[in-house]
């Protein structure tokens, strides 16, 4: 595979996974692994350097800020395809091959990882985030014509499609933001398994009821204004 492939991971105290995920990952297939240390007060970043990740700091408090902070470090010597990975463990990076190929192979732009892909057993994932997603992925295809089965963070992404989508979502919205700005836009979007562990240590959103709430209001709102 002739393409520069780069993993952008935005972490927040995963001093007790990274090591582990880091391991996982494929060093023959990816150039940079970039972790984005976004307001850590545990070892998180010391781990991730030891472990041959470059490390960059995003203190503002957010998904999509530390995304966004990936994004601008590889701005000056830019990947051909970009992968989101979450530092929780629960992406599993056997599966990168899946999300890359079809990028690679120019049969799609934005390739998305389910973890409840055709009816599989959601296994690890809980209950609420299992139906959470469902429902979403139901809502976006009804607007926008798609025919996804789950918003899961795991995804890959050409660099140029990425820049033409202007990311802007700063927190929870980010992952339907992409999603609904590529269809509304015509970006060629494919989905395949990837299926789901179980994440080492709490939940950031699905371990809090408020956090939760307002992950499940910023999502309504992106689906709603592009499509409006």
């Amino acid at each position: 595979m002739n393409c520069k492939i780069a993993i952008i991971m935005p972490a927040l105290n995963e001093e007790k996974s990274i090591e582990y995920l880091i391991d996982e990952i494929p060093k023959n297939l990816i150039s940079q692994i970039v972790v984005v240390d976004n307001g850590s007060t545990d070892e998180t970043a010391i781990i991730a350097e030891k472990k041959g990740a470059i490390v960059v700091e995003e203190t503002k408090r957010g998904y999509g800020n530390a995304c966004l902070k990936g994004i601008e470090y590889l701005e000056e010597n830019p990947p051909s395809i970009v992968v989101f990975l979450d530092a929780d463990y629960s992406d599993n990076p056997q599966y990168l091959h899946a999300l890359i190929n079809p990028i690679a192979e120019k049969k799609a732009d934005l390739v998305l990882g389910s973890r409840i892909k055709k009816g599989e057993s959601r296994g690890e994932l809980s209950f609420h985030v299992y139906a959470a997603n469902i429902f979403f992925s139901k809502l976006i295809n009804f607007f926008y014509g798609l025919n996804l089965t789950d918003l899961g963070p795991f995804r890959a992404i050409s660099w140029k499609t990425l820049k033409s989508l202007d990311m802007s979502s700063k927190t929870y919205g980010w992952s339907a933001e992409m999603i609904v700005k590529a269809a509304k836009f015509g970006i060629k979007i494919s989905e395949v398994n990837v299926g789901f562990r179980k994440r080492i240590g709490k939940s950031k959103i699905s371990g809090s009821i408020k956090s939760s709430l307002i992950a499940v209001l910023h999502i309504f709102y992106n689906i709603f204004k592009f499509r409006l």
